[in-house]
């Protein structure tokens, strides 16, 4: 009889409405392939934080593999391109080191900032609407109380 696979899914806090998609449809994802394995599940505080906890995990020779999510965000400036590095570099070489696969779950950032500016636009386009709306009513009642 074939044991059930023992997993750590480690999940940032940081952007948590997103990055809890990731272990939703990991779940799902194991239920399609009927894969009964155990998994716990930890939160940090953000990416930077995956591999330290992924490396401790690892160490315990508890899991056969590890997870690790984060949504790390394009804000405009180059940081994120740093932070990313540092952390899939940190989680591969949690791996070598440990002999326990590290997977990642990437989550585009680019198509977020995207969403967003999309979003953030629309907002604008829907406020600037509104406040000549506004500006109509304000005509119309000081043409109506001018009769």
């Amino acid at each position: 009889m074939t044991k059930s696979p023992k997993l750590a899914f480690i999940k940032a806090k940081w952007h948590s409405e997103i990055v809890d998609e990731a272990l939703l449809g990991f779940n799902q994802r194991l239920d399609q392939l009927q894969v009964l394995a155990n998994v716990d599940v930890f939160d940090v505080p953000g990416a930077f934080e995956l591999p330290l906890l992924a490396q401790n995990l690892a160490n315990t020779v508890e899991y056969d593999a590890i997870i690790a999510a984060a949504f790390v965000v394009d804000g405009g400036i180059y940081r994120h391109d740093f932070v990313a590095q540092a952390v899939i570099t940190g989680l591969m070489e949690v791996g070598t080191r440990t002999g326990v696969p590290v997977l990642s779950v990437s989550l585009r950032h680019t198509i977020f900032s995207r969403q967003m500016r999309t979003l953030i636009s629309l907002k604008s386009i829907l406020s600037r609407k509104e406040r000549r709306l506004q500006m109509r009513r304000s005509k119309f009642y000081v043409c109506m109380t001018a009769l």
